[in-house]
């Protein structure tokens, strides 16, 4: 996506390091080219966004604002989704291979003590690796995850410091089903927890958005998508029969 647009409200080069480091927080832009005498303004990234999703990053309540979106640009360099170049197994690879290395690891955690599967055991380490494995590649760029987040999760999207705060809620519940503590206290929350972030991620398909799904952090550049909502509401119905 290359997309022109023109912004009022900056007078000096502060201003224009400003609105240049605000965008540049969306995942997969490129470039930011201003133009100070005019506000004319061109974003080239790599994922499709909204003036909205745009005006958001900048700062709804800021000085500078979005007044008309002149056009939208063919860039050949920066494909307009990541799934219109790639196949779905190319594109989800990275989420494929963990969620099958994390399966296969509980089934061997088991298999050479018991004999046999225990499938509520089961269930028990797969949650341990999910929480576990997902958290550290969100804290390997904590601040590129709280970024991604905002954009599609109901209450990183209100109060940012959620974003900063959620992959240590995941390492703390991946500890607790690694630990056994307190079944009911850690799968009420992992429902909690999952089930709202799950209605960001339902609203962002029904509305067709262009973004970054954020479940692996800000290492990989993986599209939002159905493959999301499967991943969540998974999450949410294994501690729920777990909790029944």
């Amino acid at each position: 996506m290359k997309k022109q647009l023109t912004i009022t409200g900056m007078t000096c080069e502060g201003c224009k390091a400003t609105v240049t480091r605000n965008i540049k927080k969306l995942p997969g832009v490129q470039t930011v080219s201003i133009n100070l005498s005019n506000g004319q303004t061109i974003v080239d990234a790599n994922l499709i966004y909204s003036e909205d999703e745009i005006q958001e990053a900048i700062g709804k309540d800021s000085k500078y604002q979005i007044v008309r979106q002149e056009t939208n640009l063919c860039s050949s360099s920066a494909p307009q989704s990541t799934t219109a170049t790639k196949g779905f197994f190319a594109t989800y690879k990275p989420l494929l291979l963990i969620v099958v290395f994390i399966t296969g690891v509980s089934v061997l955690a088991q298999a050479g003590q018991h004999g046999s599967i225990d499938w509520s055991l089961w269930m028990r380490h797969f949650m341990a690796g999910f929480f576990i494995v997902f958290s550290f590649f969100k804290l390997l760029n904590l601040e590129g995850f709280a970024n991604s987040y905002r954009m599609y999760d109901i209450v990183a999207a209100r109060w940012k410091g959620w974003g900063y705060i959620y992959p240590f809620v995941e390492l703390a519940l991946g500890i607790a089903y690694l630990i056994h503590f307190n079944p009911t206290i850690t799968n009420l929350t992992t429902v909690i927890v999952l089930g709202v972030s799950s209605i960001g991620v339902i609203k962002s398909n029904l509305d067709k958005r262009k973004i970054k799904c954020a479940c692996l952090g800000d290492v990989f550049n993986l599209p939002m998508s159905k493959v999301t909502i499967i991943e969540d509401l998974t999450m949410v119905g294994m501690a729920a029969i777990m909790l029944a």
